[in-house]
């Protein structure tokens, strides 16, 4: 499948904004199931100051806000051919060792709503696709999907006391419970065409564990399914804040109003809105 993106992200000030940068985790790699056709980032009322390769093994951009700036746009276009592989992306030639990724960050650290989550599965390194699957499914049904109730800011452990969240939540939880497993478990930001609409609301998320004799394999809690053609792989980290498509820090520059357009579109439907 080939897939075309179109990303937005404007930012508009209400006062001039003196200093502000930001990460751009925004150039997805060929990897297994995606080969990047074309792919650019725009900037207005920005520049890149330097581009480099995190521990993860993503592409970062650092930008600078141009002095006195009222409005940053930030416009990602691309094309990716890919390939449904069933969410197995298998082995990453990254520096990070398995190990890491059993590590517990302030967003993924488990309590006692996610050892109750596990209650029951097998606490072995040999835990398998099955497990997980059944995992998946436990969170998905812990969490309803729903907007507006966390933030970028809101735990696994808090997603739990809620019982509703969104993306980011499910792959938080999902990430704690595989490693009170003992599962190596990662962070995945990325984009997802909808089957009934090519306009999309955000980025998307979703988790990947690593499994015996497969490697990293990949499960979207939120849809129910493992990654397949219709995914594009941004960045990968122990949470949200290693794989945040756009993080950054400003002084200055007043209230900011944000908005986001998005569209992903196979070859297929972007010909049929033509």
């Amino acid at each position: 499948m080939q897939l075309i993106l179109d990303h937005t992200t404007h930012y508009l000030y209400s006062e001039p904004v003196p200093h502000a940068m930001q990460q751009l985790r925004l150039h997805p790699r060929n990897d297994p199931g995606q080969s990047i056709d074309s792919w650019s980032v725009e900037l207005e009322g920005a520049i890149e100051q330097v581009r480099y390769t995190d521990q993860h093994g993503n592409q970062v951009s650092l930008v600078a806000v141009v002095d006195l700036q009222e409005h940053v746009q930030i416009r990602v276009r691309g094309e990716v051919s890919t390939t449904d592989l069933h969410g197995v992306v298998g082995a990453d030639p990254g520096p990070m060792p398995l190990w890491a990724y059993l590590r517990d960050t302030p967003l993924t650290e488990p309590g006692p709503r996610v050892d109750a989550l596990v209650e029951g599965l097998d606490e072995t390194d040999e835990t398998g696709l099955d497990e997980l699957h059944e995992l998946s499914e436990r969170v998905a049904g812990a969490i309803t999907y729903e907007i507006g109730q966390t933030t970028a800011t809101t735990t696994a452990e808090d997603a739990l006391d809620i019982g509703a969240g969104v993306c980011q939540d499910h792959a938080h939880v999902f990430i704690a419970a595989a490693r009170r497993l003992g599962v190596p478990a990662r962070y995945v930001s990325g984009y997802l065409r909808m089957d009934d609409t090519i306009d999309q609301a955000a980025t998307h998320a979703w988790a990947q564990a690593h499994v015996a004799h497969l490697g990293w394999v990949g499960f979207d809690v939120s849809n129910g399914i493992s990654p397949d053609a219709r995914y594009v792989r941004l960045a990968a980290g122990l949470d949200y804040r290693d794989a945040a498509p756009i993080s950054g820090v400003r002084l200055g520059g007043g209230h900011e109003n944000l908005s986001v357009t998005l569209q992903v579109a196979d070859t297929d439907s972007a010909q049929a809105q033509q």
